[in-house]
């Protein structure tokens, strides 16, 4: 008993080797300070333009402030229709890429996981080819099109395609440019679950293929849907390369076209826009969150 007791020499030694409390509290804080100071250079970094670019839009010289730039947004030409315009597209290449990479990917990690490097090089693709290449060989093609499909039923489809009220031709280029997120969105969320068993086992219980993959694989799989769908619409929104190259206008391009005639509307509306999409980021990830924390109810239950 007296051998396990520790000794007054032993304790002081112990002591002594054991960093003092304030020793113990200044590390502990050095890494929060540098952790706020980063985080506020990346505020600061990130809101600093915003506020100048809201002010420059209130701020009227001679006059003082007014919000007449963003009174006047409904009102202005085109601003509605390029809205619209923008929503319809985002929500078409929205489905286009869903119907397009989710049977894709389920079906590569069910039946042929060797294939994922070859589907995972063809999705990141986009990343390599730049826009202006993408929207020239868009051009030529249908350019091409026309010209030598006159006299067959193709040719009311390239017409069909290049329409103004509903362009298809940059929902095809969009889903094209979205791909890379798509996948990894949707890759993520599919290593996250036990495909092979859920399939399984809803086969076994007599489920056919279509009715597995939407009420069974797809639930799962929400929120990576979510992030493909808000990676997606973020992009539509602000893509104009290809649609000013190719004589559309959605909304990025109205809003450089009353740049130089109403710049303080158009500073305006796209100070907008970025809190239509910080706004959905932010319901983004609180779904995420909510499902996230809701799981682990459902398991003890």
């Amino acid at each position: 008993m007296a051998a396990m007791t520790p000794t007054a020499e032993e304790t002081a030694a112990v002591e002594a080797k054991s960093p003092a409390p304030d020793v113990t509290r200044a590390r502990r804080r050095r890494p929060g300070i540098w952790r706020g100071l980063v985080l506020g250079l990346a505020g600061a970094y990130f809101l600093v333009p915003l506020v100048a670019s809201f002010v420059f839009t209130v701020h009227v010289p001679g006059q003082g402030i007014s919000f007449d730039a963003y009174t006047q947004l409904l009102s202005a030409h085109g601003f509605t229709e390029s809205l619209l315009l923008s929503l319809g597209l985002a929500a078409a290449t929205i489905a286009l890429s869903l119907l397009l990479a989710v049977p894709a990917l389920i079906a590569v990690r069910l039946g042929s996981p060797r294939l994922r490097p070859v589907i995972e090089v063809m999705c990141m693709l986009p990343l390599v080819v730049p826009p202006i290449a993408l929207v020239t060989g868009i051009t030529t093609v249908l350019r091409w099109g026309p010209e030598h499909l006159s006299r067959t039923p193709l040719y009311q489809t390239f017409i069909a395609v290049q329409n103004e009220k509903f362009p298809v031709v940059l929902v095809l280029a969009y889903a094209v440019l979205a791909l890379p997120f798509v996948y990894r969105s949707l890759d993520a969320g599919l290593r996250a679950v036990d495909v092979p068993t859920l399939v399984e086992a809803a086969r076994s219980c007599g489920a056919s293929w279509p009715y597995t993959v939407v009420r069974v694989l797809l639930p799962n799989l929400r929120s990576s849907l979510a992030g493909a769908a808000f990676l997606t619409l973020a992009l539509v929104l602000g893509e104009f390369t290809i649609a000013s190259l190719l004589g559309f206008q959605p909304f990025a391009v109205w809003i450089v076209s009353i740049s130089g005639a109403q710049a303080r509307m158009s500073v305006a509306v796209s100070i907008l826009s970025l809190v239509i999409t910080w706004a959905l980021l932010l319901v983004l990830s609180r779904t995420g969150t909510a499902s996230a924390a809701s799981a682990p109810s459902r398991k003890e239950s």
